[in-house]
């Protein structure tokens, strides 16, 4: 019997059976029928291509950073989690954490993101919404209630307030009695990427990016064991960019800020092994393990062609994925555990040091704990149970694999030039080439999705005649309650402190700011102090300014 002809669900259906006639990844990567050696640059025979690729742990990592890899350890398994109040984060953490997860990663409300306390008439309506609310010290003492930080890894996606909710989880291990250079983790720390893609900026570029280095000086000398950056591609390519734009415009704000910090008298070498990277992972799978060996291949290069690194030490690309928000459809949202499995999938085979998985429900909410369970149990039946993390690179040598692999370093490399071209990042942020860059993609990219060259299962593919929402996934609000509860803790905090020794704090980060002092130490004084966290942003603000997006289209 034929293909055509065989039963089953589709049968006598040509739309469900037949394949469109040309093949593209979803960046518009033509995909050929087959691969072989000729496809591959560089390759003659079986020893030429081994030395092409190279092997794991060795430069240019292009099969690894470790020779072992998953053989040795597990990729850290750290949830996403953060929303409402204080209390309702720590529980969720210590939920996941009884459940197997290996580390934390905490999520803030727009409030804390853009510096305003949750008491300011800028904040209403948005406190604790897509995060949890952080005014005080009092509330990560909260959110870290009962939680060991001396041996669990602390990951925080915040930018413009970093130095902030560092110096907080600094004082409150230090009050318990851990020592700042025993904590472990990453503070995302990156600026540049929300003039390009994301919006949660506060100061210019320039004072924006001596926090930037203030914390690098800072951690290099008092936090050996923290990430001061995670430099993120993955909201570059939620924004709607290509693999490879994600990719460049990622690897041009690590190079900038690199440049950042030897203007500042930092020697590169005292900080480049302490970036990490943060990269997306999208439906594509071949594309998107590609990306990733392309983007570990292509920083070695940089370090070494721009600054002579050598050293291999400081030239591993480290990072951490997350499953893509951008893919998750609020039609039959269950589906979405299907995606994530494989998204999931990719950025192991693709040699991933940290995984989130996203949760089924986020298309229509915050996460419930039934959905975050699941996307946890996701990542363990990978880690346990598929033997994916058995060898190490098991994909490398693909003919396809190498061929995607070489494609996207290349076409990174082009955009990388045309950034130099343009006269660098901040050249480029002021023209608006990056917006205009991320819209042309993301336009082109939904277009294919309405003219049905992707497909989408449960909207434009195989979609219910009832497309609504499962309503029975959306767990109740309770925002306005957690709103009150908020500002009522924040005002009792304000009353209980001693204003007088805050304020002082604050007036010499005030001063320190118009001068060119490391603001780090200043900060984590005034948090001591009992300042909050939109006092501090205030004062540097006055100091520093506000910055305000020209977009040229």
């Amino acid at each position: 019997m034929t293909e055509r002809g065989a039963g089953g669900r589709g049968a006598g259906n040509p739309e469900d059976r037949e394949r469109k006639p040309s093949f593209t990844t979803p960046s518009g990567t033509p995909i050929a029928r087959v691969y072989g050696p000729a496809d591959v640059a560089g390759i003659a025979d079986d020893r030429a291509f081994a030395e092409q690729i190279g092997a794991p742990g060795e430069p240019p990592f292009t099969r690894g950073i470790h020779p072992t890899m998953y053989r040795g350890r597990f990729w850290t398994m750290r949830q996403y989690a953060g929303f409402g109040t204080a209390e309702q984060t720590n529980a969720r953490f210590r939920f996941l954490m009884s459940q197997g997860q290996t580390g934390l990663s905490l999520a803030f409300d727009l409030p804390t993101q853009m510096g305003f306390d949750s008491d300011d008439q800028k904040a209403a309506g948005e406190v604790g919404r897509v995060g949890v609310a952080i005014d005080t010290l009092d509330d990560m003492r909260l959110v870290f209630r009962d939680i060991p930080l001396e041996s669990v890894s602390v990951s925080m996606t915040i930018n413009a307030t970093a130095p902030i909710l560092l110096a907080l989880l600094v004082a409150v291990a230090e009050e318990r009695g851990v020592s700042r250079a025993t904590l472990a983790g990453t503070v995302q720390n990156d600026i540049l990427k929300e003039y390009v893609a994301r919006g949660t900026y506060i100061y210019p570029p320039g004072p924006s990016l001596r926090l930037v280095t203030d914390l690098f000086a800072f951690c290099s000398s008092e936090m050996p064991r923290f990430n001061p950056i995670s430099i993120s591609g993955y909201h570059i390519r939620e924004a709607g960019s290509t693999a490879a734009q994600e990719i460049a415009f990622t690897l041009a704000n690590a190079l900038a800020y690199v440049d950042a910090g030897r203007a500042a008298g930092l020697a590169p070498e005292s900080f480049v092994a302490r970036l990490s990277f943060f990269f997306n992972v999208h439906n594509q799978l071949f594309e998107e393990i590609a990306k990733f060996r392309a983007a570990r291949r292509l920083w070695a290069r940089l370090l070494a062609e721009r600054y002579g690194i050598e050293d291999p030490a400081l030239r591993k690309l480290r990072f951490h994925a997350q499953t893509a928000g951008s893919t998750l459809t609020a039609q039959e949202p269950r589906v979405n555990a299907v995606r994530v499995a494989y998204q999931a999938l990719a950025a192991i085979l693709g040699g991933a040091q940290s995984l989130h998985t996203n949760s089924y429900d986020e298309a229509l909410s915050l996460p419930s704990e039934e959905a975050a369970a699941l996307a946890l149990r996701t990542q363990q039946v990978l880690a346990y149970e598929t033997g994916v993390a058995d060898s190490v690179d098991p994909l490398g040598g693909s003919f396809l694999i190498e061929r995607l692999t070489t494609e996207i370093e290349s076409a990174a490399r082009a955009i990388l030039a045309e950034i130099d071209a343009a006269g660098g990042v901040l050249a480029a942020l002021e023209s608006g080439y990056f917006h205009r860059e991320i819209a042309k993609a993301a336009y082109a990219y939904q277009q294919a999705i309405e003219r049905v060259e992707i497909d989408v299962v449960g909207v434009n593919k195989f979609a219910a005649k009832d497309e609504g929402a499962d309503s029975a996934t959306r767990p109740p609000s309770h925002a306005a309650e957690q709103e009150a509860t908020q500002k009522a803790r924040l005002a009792a905090w304000r009353a209980a402190r001693d204003a007088a020794s805050a304020a002082a704090a604050l007036d010499r980060l005030g001063v320190a700011a118009r001068g060119a002092d490391n603001l780090v130490p200043l900060i984590l004084d005034a948090v001591r102090a009992g300042a909050t966290l939109g006092e501090i942003a205030t004062r540097l603000r006055a100091a520093f300014g506000t910055f305000h997006e020209k977009v040229a289209f």
